[in-house]
């Protein structure tokens, strides 16, 4: 009998949050998509945390709304309680955060990939990538079936020969007793991949109707709510919300951590894979930091049609027994239920300095690589690798340059340079740390940024960025304003002055003047700038934003255009680095290894040093 061949022009390897969104980003620039799950059910699950965003997270989905993504949206239909971090600290620090009803987000997504044109979900398992010639030409499944394609994206998550452990118990399948990858590896090995192998893990589950509430303390979710989407309308998600709990580790779980520590797979060496050092096991967290007397667990709802609840921050790989007499030392979980056991699971994936910045694999054109392949860790940062790998397969095909967005433009930018810059041997997380310039690339003006280059993709509608320009627009002509309009010593002022804490004026100051006092901001002035315009809650505040942070914007402006400078020196993809006289035998290494793009990236990789770049420089002019 023939064997099914069928061609398309783009295939997607995996389902998951990169799968789905690079999956959507081919079919709405036109390419005729395939996607493959191991099991349709898994599109865009959450076997993990029930949220999406988080402290630099919520940047990431932001600036995927702001170039055509689906998560944000997605979240906003499904969201259960939202809440904003971090606002008793400055605006580049601020990230959106919302529990999810997981079953709904699942149904949502697929029902929004069922629904594109040009895309098509199959359920398979792909078992191998077809190399011709150093081209990536399409993939086949273990059924032998033939899927011939101009460009192949592996978005496989944690599926890859993965393995879930607990204690003893050690069990060859994907997260949530889902089936797992076994055949793929072999072929990405085969064609010269290097393969990593890594961990995470996740908590046990509870029944939220055995545990007691009064023990814990509550937390509410934020009125009003803030969507994630710059596109959904605000009155549309201000609804009733679900609260989380809080509740502490204490001695009595320590001790019986301590005394049962050999049992963990992980400290008994069964466990092959390097775990996330950003989000680790409560076993990790007592062992390294035995003089912390408790710790922090969020008890969060997993949605509307279940009981079951999620302890943020319990994750744990030892016995079952263990864990049951962990949880049940918990305050308020004396009586629970457990309804599904934590565990570690870990899988194969690749050492992400074999990608270019497009995700594009140096040595097999034609195939990228997105999500935790690449090993990141996270929804978010699965996310928006999906949609730009999704976006430059689809731009290659058309003919076009492939968009890489820099440190300075966007976290997406900074993800994606660290993993490919970068050695990394644990899996990588977002963190507002990691960005030079958060107070330029806040969560708040994702649009700003990034809205014009989705436009030019293709998957940002002309009405939609016309609204951003007009945005822009208001702005800006509002800060003119407030740095002409002049308030003088009068009465009156003085008295506002004083009832805000603030020192009085001697002399004439423009309201702009005003703002960047610490104890004023834009929206205090109401009473005194007596023709301020109407204006949108979300322009009001880039407008004081603007203004209060004008200087330390300006010094990160400064800093970008240094930055820019370097990024602007490209270095020729054919360099023999052997001819670079007096680079040091690390440095040739290195830079062979990742064959950065321009000095910038050369200089972000460890093991190069400053002397090295300059004789780098030397060179190349």
């Amino acid at each position: 009998m023939t064997k099914i061949e069928e061609n398309y022009d783009v295939v997607i390897v995996g389902a998951g949050h990169a799968g789905c969104e690079a999956a959507l980003a081919c079919a709405r620039l036109g390419m005729e998509t395939i996607c493959f799950t191991v099991s349709v059910d898994s599109i865009a699950l959450m076997p993990c945390n029930p949220n999406i965003g988080g402290t630099s997270k919520g940047h990431l989905v932001r600036e995927l709304d702001a170039l055509g993504g689906e998560m944000g949206k997605n979240i906003d239909k499904t969201f259960i309680q939202s809440k904003m971090l971090n606002r008793s600290k400055g605006p580049a620090v601020h990230s959106l955060r919302a529990q999810a009803d997981k079953q709904a987000y699942t149904r949502e997504m697929r029902k929004t990939m069922e629904n594109q044109e040009h895309l098509v979900i199959k359920q398979a398992e792909v078992s191998e990538i077809i190399v011709e010639n150093g081209m990536c030409k399409g993939v086949k499944t273990i059924s032998g079936a033939t899927y011939f394609a101009k460009a192949v994206i592996l978005a496989t998550g944690v599926y890859l020969n993965s393995r879930c452990l607990f204690g003893e118990v050690i069990e060859p399948t994907g997260p949530n007793g889902l089936k797992n990858a076994t055949h793929l590896t072999k072929s990405l090995i085969d064609h010269g991949i290097t393969i990593y192998r890594f961990k995470t893990g996740t908590p046990a589950r509870v029944d939220g109707d055995t545990i007691d509430r009064s023990k814990m303390e509550e937390q509410f979710g934020d009125v009003p709510v803030i969507p994630f989407s710059f596109e959904t309308d605000p009155a549309s998600v201000q609804k009733e919300q679900v609260s989380c709990w809080l509740t502490y580790t204490g001695e009595d779980i320590h001790r019986i951590i301590r005394e049962n520590i050999h049992r963990s797979p992980l400290y008994a060496g069964v466990i092959e894979g390097v775990g996330p050092r950003y989000c680790p096991s409560i076993e990790d967290k007592v062992m390294k930091f035995p003089d912390k007397d408790r710790h922090q667990i969020f008890v969060e709802p997993e949605g509307l049609y279940t009981h079951e609840v999620y302890l943020s921050g319990f994750s744990s790989s030892l016995p079952e027994d263990v864990q049951h007499a962990m949880i049940h030392k918990l305050p308020g979980f004396e009586n629970c239920k457990i309804v599904r056991n934590a565990y570690a699971i870990e899988y194969d994936c690749i050492d992400a300095r074999q990608l270019n910045l497009s995700l594009e694999f140096k040595n097999i054109k034609g195939l990228y690589g997105a999500g935790q392949i690449n090993g990141s860790s996270g929804y978010e940062e699965a996310a928006v690798q999906g949609l730009m790998a999704g976006i430059n397969a689809s731009l290659k095909i058309l003919g076009r340059d492939p968009v890489v967005l820099d440190r300075s433009q966007a976290y997406i930018g900074v993800l994606i340079d660290d993993l490919v810059t970068k050695e990394s041997h644990e899996p990588y997380r977002m963190m507002t740390s990691r960005a030079e310039y958060r107070l330029l690339l806040r969560q708040d003006n994702a649009d700003l940024r990034l809205c014009e280059i989705g436009n030019k993709i293709g998957l940002i509608s002309d009405a939609r960025y016309s609204g951003v320009k007009i945005k822009k627009k208001l702005i800006d002509e509002e800060i003119i304003r407030m740095n002409s309009v002049h308030v003088g010593d009068t009465a009156k002022i003085n008295d506002f002055l004083r009832s805000h804490g603030s020192s009085e004026l001697n002399t004439g100051a423009t309201l702009a003047e005003l703002i960047r006092r610490p104890e004023l901001d834009y929206f205090m002035l109401t009473d005194i700038d007596i023709n301020r315009p109407e204006l949108p809650e979300d322009i009001k505040e880039q407008v004081n934003i603007e203004i209060k942070y004008h200087g330390y914007i300006e010094r990160q402006m400064q800093q970008v255009k240094q930055f820019k400078k370097l990024e602007g020196k490209k270095i020729p993809a054919d360099i023999n680095y052997d001819d670079v006289g007096s680079l040091r035998l690390e440095a040739r290494q290195k830079l062979k290894l990742v064959r950065p793009e321009n000095i910038g990236q050369a200089a972000r990789i460890s093991g190069v040093s400053p002397a090295d770049i300059s004789m780098l420089l030397v060179y190349l002019k």
